[in-house]
């Protein structure tokens, strides 16, 4: 059961945002997500949280501008999607451009895991290191940086996921979420976490003196890699993480783009010139998570830090390939979870309150994007499994909203101690790892503690909306003025509901539904996605403003999130 329901507008934060000049559709829009004030727009750096409020900040900086005064040779422990791409490539183009001696490594999702673990350091340890950097990584990873200590090597953790009880005693941790830290953006993503302790060194440098006889490196330039990891992520939106993603997306605009990303734009058919948040989370970093997936995320990485446009469309092209072979697996994945749920008779409110599968065949760089479009399929909490080694699953887990997936992983650990190998993530999304012979029984300890943290109201999908939308507004300019603004995760992108007459419908390449709608005299053009099931004659749908190009003609496109008899 799926509900529409419009966001309230409160009408005084409307009325202050439109008196301040604010284009109308979007004073309504901004007032809806809890704007009050035209000023709380303004994404200028001048109002960026600075870089000392973030605890570890000034530590870090001393540890590595000692580290490049000595010489002392650094390696980034990376993580394997795009958050983790980003964030070392901004540690990579920085340090190098402060005069470091750095490398960098990621672990493969497969053989070794995720973060900093024993094996990793002895991977680490061939390139004798001075210094280990982790990005994206590493809150977790107590054992890892014990080893890391042991060789003898100093440790820097800069992450943003939720620590664990024992923190790992590394020489500096940068982590809006460890104990103690009041930076108040609690969403940076491990690449503005890195962005942020670049921007410390930056001063701690300066204050050395290092910069007295030459050009000090702008680390603005780094600003595509930061919002392109942010959006990626899917971290919240608050203010701060909207400066970040609109000062790089600006750049992009304006052509100042890293030749990697420039790349992959180009492979997806868009132009940075009109880049968008759409844009990066759905056609950039999706390219970038493929090497992640499926091969070696080191591919990502090059393609970020390399200057060579040349061999940056090489290795973009490659991105391309892999994250179409990415699109087949996950399709004929998602077909044996749809085939599989459907032999269990299904699933409805009156039943499960969690969603957990395996197939021995699936592929462990795929799992997340299953659990996703099940979990968006059929709004419960999912958690798909593939097999690992030694008779372990991993599992890669996605939540709806008002469950805090991590805090549940945890509590089942509380409750079965000896359930749960590894866990760890946030609240929308985590990863854990457990033995294939306790499947039937993790399912069970998930469903009963989901099932007693969660009402049935919950379990109902909601779609929140904008309300009707005036006919003057389906217009192209509208469109651009929509695409040009920031949205995403906890700042969703406008959806409007309305009711339709179908005049046509048809169905495209088996599984998309093409239609036209009227309202009133005018009609429209309309598509819904993975949605072949054909509509009554009268419609009441959610849909999003979007731009249909063909043959070199652009015009306004309902892009259908959900419909029902009207």
């Amino acid at each position: 059961m799926t509900r529409i329901q419009s966001r309230p507008i409160p009408q005084q934060a409307f009325g202050r945002l439109a008196d301040a000049g604010l284009h109308p559709l979007l004073a309504r829009l901004y007032a809806a997500r809890g704007i009050s004030r035209a000023d709380e727009l303004d994404t200028s750096l001048k109002h960026l949280l600075p870089p000392e409020a973030l605890t570890g900040t000034g530590e870090a900086a001393q540890l590595l501008a000692d580290a490049i005064e000595a010489g002392a040779r650094m390696v980034i422990v990376a993580d394997y999607d795009c958050d983790g791409a980003t964030a070392c490539a901004v540690g990579m183009r920085a340090l190098r451009a402060f005069g470091a001696d750095v490398h960098y490594l990621v672990p493969d999702r497969v053989t070794l895991g995720y973060g900093l673990t024993p094996a990793m350091v002895e991977i680490a340890a061939r390139l004798e290191p001075d210094m280990l950097i982790t990005v994206d990584n590493g809150i977790a990873s107590v054992e890892g940086i014990a080893a890391a200590r042991a060789h003898g090597m100093a440790t820097l953790v800069t992450d943003h996921h939720l620590p664990g009880d024992e923190l790992p005693d590394a020489d500096v941790i940068v982590n809006p979420n460890q104990p103690g830290c009041d930076f108040p953006s609690k969403a940076l993503a491990g690449v503005g976490v890195m962005f942020y302790t670049m921007l410390a060194l930056r001063a701690e440098l300066r204050e050395r003196g290092a910069f007295a006889g030459g050009k000090e490196p702008n680390l603005a330039d780094l600003l595509d890699l930061v919002a392109l990891g942010t959006v990626a992520d899917v971290v919240k939106l608050d203010r701060n993480n909207r400066i970040l993603v609109a000062q790089g997306l600006a750049r992009m605009r304006a052509g100042r783009l890293q030749p990697g990303i420039r790349a992959l734009f180009s492979l997806a058919g868009r132009d940075p010139a009109r880049a968008s948040t759409t844009d990066l989370g759905f056609m950039i970093g999706p390219r970038l998570n493929a090497a992640g997936r499926l091969s070696d995320m080191s591919l990502g990485i090059e393609c970020l830090i390399t200057d060579d446009a040349g061999r940056a469309m090489q290795i973009a092209q490659e991105l391309d390939r892999l994250n179409r072979e990415r699109r087949s697996i996950e399709a004929g994945m998602q077909e044996e979870a749809l085939a599989r749920l459907a032999g269990n008779g299904g699933i409805s409110a009156g039943s499960r309150a969690t969603i957990a599968l395996f197939e021995p065949d699936w592929h462990q760089g795929v799992i997340g994007l299953v659990a996703s479009r099940i979990k968006e399929r059929l709004h419960r909490p999912t958690i798909a499994f593939a097999r690992s080694s030694n008779g372990e699953l991993k599992g890669s887990g996605r939540s709806i909203p008002g469950l805090h997936l991590r805090d549940a992983l945890d509590l089942v650990t509380k409750r079965h101690p000896d359930l749960i190998a590894r866990f760890g993530g946030h609240a929308m999304a985590a990863g854990l790892t457990i033995r294939e012979a306790d499947l039937r029984r993790f399912d069970e300890a998930f469903e009963e503690v989901v099932g007693g943290l969660l009402d049935p109201a919950q379990l109902e999908h909601r779609i929140d909306t904008d309300g009707s939308l005036e006919p003057g507004y389906f217009a192209l300019d509208a469109v651009r003025m929509l695409e040009n603004e920031i949205w995403g995760q906890g700042f969703p992108q406008p959806v409007f509901d309305d009711v339709f007459r179908v005049e046509r419908q048809r169905v495209l390449k088996d599984k998309h539904l093409k239609l036209e709608l009227s309202r009133g005299s005018t009609r429209y053009e309309a598509i819904r996605f993975n949605h072949a099931d054909g509509a009554a004659g009268q419609i009441h749908a959610a849909y999003r403003l979007g731009v249909n190009e063909y043959n070199g003609v652009s015009s306004v496109q309902l892009m259908l999130e959900h419909f029902e008899a009207a």
